[in-house]
């Protein structure tokens, strides 16, 4: 009890017992003056309790002591939470005006998704309106299914690009960001001008390559006219010729590689899928790495699911599937270790080839699908490589809703696995025992 109070108490209850002993009541008059303290205490609280509920048009109580404290205390807050508050709408004024500003498309959304506010260029690239749109969920007022899934995911790792949903001549890349508490900052940028320079890019290889492709194919051809002819062919020629030809014949590789990789660059899926059996493709592959391996007597090893079907198409799963056995063969030692394996989980299908070769430094594992990036760049010339494999087994599985993991260590090899969504797995009855076949080249 506050001191003040407490020295009022005593004062009164003595008081209240010297008169009651003068009349023989002692005990009662201290009962009355307890209960009569009760009563003013509870008429202050009341007081108190109304000034709290309306203190605009009452004032606070003005009895000294723990009330009149308690009054002072909550006033002093009140004005501390009016200052607080009004500086936390300032901040709040000046971020909406600060993201109003911002060229990119901002939408604030809620943790199921749905609109909480947005700036001005969400109207003009995503069309989402503010304050009309609040409360309406994202994926109402944008139908495009890799919108739905990447707002559902909650994927902050990750962008995506979408045509915008206001002009599909416009392109935009979308970021998730967590904001404050159960709130998601989602952005869209104008990546229109970059969209078409690639494109512009692309366009200039493919043409480039298409018209490079008859000239290198003449030249080829004479080349090994040449060499077939060696009884008119000088000697001193022959060196020459050889050498020539073996870059005619990387020159042809890397032509048919750059026409591959723009095909695959104008479309983002499989125009026409149909059910491919992969483990008759990677049979196949595996009969052409134990030609390639040769003299070094790689050990190869295959497990598959005889059964596992995926949607897509053959040609472009052949080509992923044996960039990565190929790479695995050039980059392993002699009598190194190739393991190949296609399984399915509850996660999908996945394959996954693993070496024990040379490695791959962790410093180059970001990079090693862009084309023409080469982590030697003379081994890499030396083996005829083209620094496109890797590129391609990206398009390729993009193409196929599929992703692209790489794990390696200097010294120790490399596992590259590609994952299939279920969505792509043709229904189909599986076998419950996978096939294994294991050899030596």
């Amino acid at each position: 009890m506050y001191p003040k109070d407490l020295w009022r108490l005593t004062l009164f209850v003595l008081l209240a017992l010297a008169v009651g002993a003068l009349f023989g009541y002692a005990a009662e008059a201290v009962a009355l003056t307890v209960l009569g303290y009760c009563v003013w205490l509870y008429r202050n609280l009341h007081g108190l309790l109304a000034w709290l509920r309306d203190s605009k048009h009452r004032e606070p109580p003005e009895h000294p002591g723990v009330f009149e404290e308690i009054a002072v205390e909550i006033d002093y807050l009140r004005e501390r939470h009016k200052k607080r508050k009004k500086k936390l709408a300032n901040y709040l004024k000046q971020f909406q005006q600060a993201t109003r500003a911002l060229p990119d498309a901002t939408v604030v959304l809620d943790e199921d998704g749905a609109v909480q506010w947005a700036n001005q260029a969400a109207g003009k690239y995503l069309g989402i309106r503010w304050p009309e749109d609040v409360d309406q969920r994202i994926t109402n007022l944008i139908r495009l299914p890799q919108v739905r899934d990447f707002v559902q995911e909650h994927d902050e790792a990750h962008t995506i690009e979408i045509p915008s949903p206001t002009n599909p001549q416009r392109f935009l890349s979308i970021l998730l960001a967590p904001y404050g508490r159960d709130q998601w900052l989602f952005v869209a940028r104008d990546i229109t001008q970059l969209h078409r320079a690639n494109q512009i890019r692309s366009d200039f290889v493919a043409n480039v390559s298409h018209e490079l492709r008859t000239p290198t194919t003449v030249f080829k051809g004479y080349l090994e006219t040449l060499l077939d002819q060696q009884d008119q062919c000088p000697p001193s020629w022959r060196p020459a010729l050889e050498q020539m030809s073996a870059h005619a014949d990387r020159m042809q590789s890397l032509i048919e590689e750059l026409l591959l990789l723009s095909r695959l660059e104008r479309e983002d899926h499989v125009p026409d899928p149909q059910p491919v059996l992969v483990s008759e493709v990677l049979s196949e592959v595996l009969r052409e790495a134990r030609e390639l391996s040769g003299p070094h007597d790689h050990i190869f090893s295959l497990e598959a699911d005889p059964d596992l079907r995926v949607l897509g198409s053959r040609n472009e799963i052949y080509s992923a599937i044996s960039n990565l056995v190929f790479n695995a063969v050039n980059y392993t030692p002699p009598r190194g270790i190739v393991q190949v394996r296609w399984f399915r989980d509850e996660s999908g299908a996945h394959l996954e080839v693993q070496d024990n070769g040379i490695g791959i430094g962790e410093e180059h594992l970001e990079r090693v699908t862009e084309r023409f990036y080469r982590i030697d760049p003379s081994r890499s010339r030396d083996d005829g490589g083209t620094g496109l494999g890797l590129a391609i087994v990206k398009h390729v599985l993009m193409r196929h809703d599929a992703t692209l993991d790489v794990r390696s260590r200097l010294g120790e090899g490399s596992t590259f696995r590609c994952d299939f969504p279920p969505e792509r797995i043709v229904a189909e009855e599986v076998q419950p025992d996978a096939r294994r076949q294991d050899g030596a080249a």
